[in-house]
């Protein structure tokens, strides 16, 4: 039963989110929040039949940017209620879609770790870390399209910006600072309070490993050079780039390797 409604869930899933990207523009802002939150839950249930329900249980790169995804759309609709001129909808709504199809095509892989409470905690701060860095991407991205509605206010694209640049910044900045907290803790959950095989991976230099530090120096360094040099702008945006791309070729990048 469980089996049979994954790829029923999936397609309504998709086939919302394919509406919003379409026809999304033309809906009323009710109209508009009530699909995204219906795109959401039927996203949710995607994912819980995935996590709970599946035998035996397995995780990949496809499942990570399903819930990366995921993630973030409920942020972006937590945060467009207090900012309603913040307008990613047609990227988001494509970003799902394409998302939660890659996931069912390529479910992942069992896991050759015993499941441990460590290890659970790792993954979940794990991939709340990947979709906060995911959001200061979004919001760099909105940082560089309102530059350039400045320079060229009839540009087009799939993000519309109706914030003030510096308010974007600070919510860019924002975000890398609680992603930072949250790598920080899923890093400190696979070297202090696992055992076994969790840590002992966690120790052996890999590339998912030497990506992840990368990730996280970066980082570090963004936020010492905002702190202390006044960073900001162009700079940072390169930086939060740069620190989201390794970030995604540690786990994302090494499993679709071993996967595909």
């Amino acid at each position: 039963m469980i089996v049979s409604a994954m790829p029923v869930l999936t397609a309504l899933a998709a086939l919302c989110y394919g509406f919003l990207a379409l026809r999304g523009t033309r809906l009323s802002p009710t109209g508009l929040r009530a699909s995204f939150v219906l795109a959401a839950l039927l996203h949710g249930g995607v994912l819980l039949l995935n996590y709970l329900f599946a035998e035996p249980a397995h995780f990949g790169f496809a499942p990570a940017l399903s819930t990366t995804a995921w993630l973030v759309l409920i942020v972006y609709i937590a945060e467009s209620r207090l900012l309603p001129q913040l307008r990613a909808r047609v990227a988001l709504a494509w970003l799902g879609m394409a998302t939660v199809v890659l996931a069912y095509i390529f479910p992942g892989i069992e896991s050759p770790l015993p499941a441990t409470t460590a290890l659970d905690v790792h993954i979940v701060l794990g991939l709340v870390a990947y979709a906060l860095f995911a959001c200061a991407v979004l919001h760099a991205s909105l940082m560089q399209r309102a530059e350039a509605q400045l320079r060229q206010p009839k540009s087009s694209g799939l993000l519309t910006v109706n914030l003030p640049v510096l308010t974007l910044e600070r919510l860019m900045f924002a975000f890398v600072f609680a992603g930072f907290v949250v790598l920080t803790a899923s890093f400190a959950a696979a070297l202090f309070f696992a055992d076994g095989a969790l840590q002992t991976q966690a120790f052996r230099w890999s590339h998912k490993i030497i990506f992840a530090v990368l990730a996280w120096l970066t980082f570090v360094a963004l936020l010492t050079g905002h702190r202390w040099l006044g960073w900001r702008g162009r700079k940072a945006v390169r930086m939060v780039y740069t620190g989201a791309a390794f970030l995604l070729l540690s786990y994302v990048g090494s499993h679709f390797v071993l996967e595909v």
